[in-house]
């Protein structure tokens, strides 16, 4: 196990900043997860990591050593990439235990260690098979499987399950975050998925256009976002965005909505720096904030209004209702009996202690 520390760094390909000074520390025995759109650097980063690219600026320290200058396979790193890269004309034993002959481990020694990870994977009935032979989990068990057999520093993951169908998905990210607890090393994972990345995840490093937008606890993240776009970026469903204006009186402060008629007050004793009275801003709910009015008054910091239903989308035991507020769709998150067909007329509660406060102009939270 190793912490891990990124001091600057930045990649360029050409014209390209791909990278844009990165400072991260990693602890040892962490789970991060790098997580963003589509181009947003966090697989360049990884790979700068693993030794696969070299920087244009700054310097990566794993367990205490700059390693800057190091190949990849003195990095003492294990990486799992997301097409399995398995060789198809191996067996799963030989493919798992395929690094250690090359570092040329004695075979006892590699069959021990290759019947411990297999086993630690459930894929010992697997072992004589050819990877055509497997599915798409069990190739991505048989490459974990290899990583482990070196008993690396770090793990490092490139979006390894994004090529499985949504139920492999699920069982493998319990495999790995079962595999965490188990061996305890330090795991760096790249995800597009905001739903991995929230599982997963002891600390979630979100990116956006090569910076960090944002990195904490999963938690922190989804329940006090810096930015709108973490805002929006982290949950499903996502965030709702009204835009509105500020009203700052005596009383508290109030959110005046667009179409000026609808008036919600923030909570007594919240206080939003930076805004003057008349601000534009943005309201974010998300559809939890909201939900089917209960008892005959609403409790401190929650608004009540009655709402015409246009949306249902059922998911079981709860539907999410979409429903106009300040003349902009919003979605509630409701009982599965609460409402039965759209057009009915709901009382919702909007929970105003949770919604989150943007600056218009910046996208900050207040």
């Amino acid at each position: 196990m190793a912490p891990v520390r990124i001091v600057g760094l930045h990649k360029r390909y050409g014209g390209f900043h791909a990278v844009r000074g990165i400072d991260l520390d990693i602890a040892d025995g962490e789970f991060t997860v790098l997580v963003g759109p589509s181009g947003c650097g966090k697989s360049t980063l990884l790979r700068t990591i693993a030794g696969l690219e070299d920087i244009s600026e700054g310097e990566i320290w794993i367990g205490g050593e700059v390693v800057n200058d190091m190949r990849p396979r003195d990095r003492d790193v294990a990486m799992v990439f997301q097409d399995y890269a398995l060789y198809p004309h191996m067996s799963v034993e030989k493919n798992i235990g395929f690094g250690l002959k090359a570092r040329k481990l004695p075979k006892a020694e590699i069959d021990t260690r290759v019947a411990a990870a297999a086993k630690m994977l459930g894929i010992v009935p697997l072992l004589q098979r050819l990877p055509r032979q497997l599915s798409g989990g069990q190739r991505q068990r048989v490459a974990i499987g290899r990583a482990i057999v070196r008993d690396p520093q770090i793990f490092l993951f490139d979006e390894p399950l994004s090529n499985l169908d949504a139920q492999l998905r699920d069982e493998m990210r319990g495999e790995i975050k079962r595999l965490h607890q188990e061996i305890g090393t330090t795991m760096i994972y790249v995800t597009h998925d905001q739903i991995e990345a929230m599982t997963l995840a002891d600390r979630i490093v979100l990116m956006r256009d090569g910076v960090i937008e944002q990195q904490g606890s999963p938690l922190d993240l989804f329940e006090r976002p810096a930015t709108r776009f973490v805002a929006g970026f982290l949950g499903s469903p996502k965030m709702g965005f009204l835009p509105g204006r500020l009203a700052r009186g005596g009383e508290g402060d109030r959110v005046v909505l667009a179409d000026g008629a609808t008036s919600l007050p923030l909570p007594v004793g919240r206080i939003l720096y930076g805004a003057a009275d008349g601000s534009p801003v943005l309201l974010g709910l998300r559809p939890e904030h909201m939900t089917r009015a209960q008892g005959e008054a609403p409790p401190p910091g929650v608004a009540r209004l009655d709402a015409t239903i246009e949306l249902i989308q059922p998911t079981g035991s709860r539907s999410y209702a979409t429903f106009r507020l300040g003349g902009e769709p919003v979605m509630a998150e409701l009982q599965a009996h609460d409402v039965s067909r759209p057009g009915e007329h709901v009382a919702i509660d909007i929970n105003l202690n949770r919604a989150a406060v943007f600056d218009a102009a910046s996208e900050r939270a207040l």
